[in-house]
């Protein structure tokens, strides 16, 4: 299962910096996670300073929505 963000990443990019496959998104108000690239090696989790990362099925269903929504248009980070 794949990682995602919550609303209090502050973008400053460190989990796009660690990720071994490129999954992190730069959206409009934060960093998103794209399910389809992330192999959940749990890297980013442990490299948030703000603790915004989670394992989607510890995340709202509203969380786990946005990040893949967002991740499908915004650009890589």
């Amino acid at each position: 299962m794949p990682s995602v963000i919550d609303n209090s990443c502050i973008k400053c990019g460190l989990c796009a910096s660690i990720c071994p496959v490129s999954a992190m998104h730069l959206a409009d108000t934060q960093m998103v996670i794209d399910p389809e690239v992330c192999i959940d090696c749990g890297a980013c989790i442990a490299e948030c300073p703000q603790g915004a990362i989670t394992p989607d099925s510890e995340a709202s269903a509203e969380t786990v929505q946005f990040n893949a929504e967002q991740a499908k248009i915004a650009p890589s980070a």
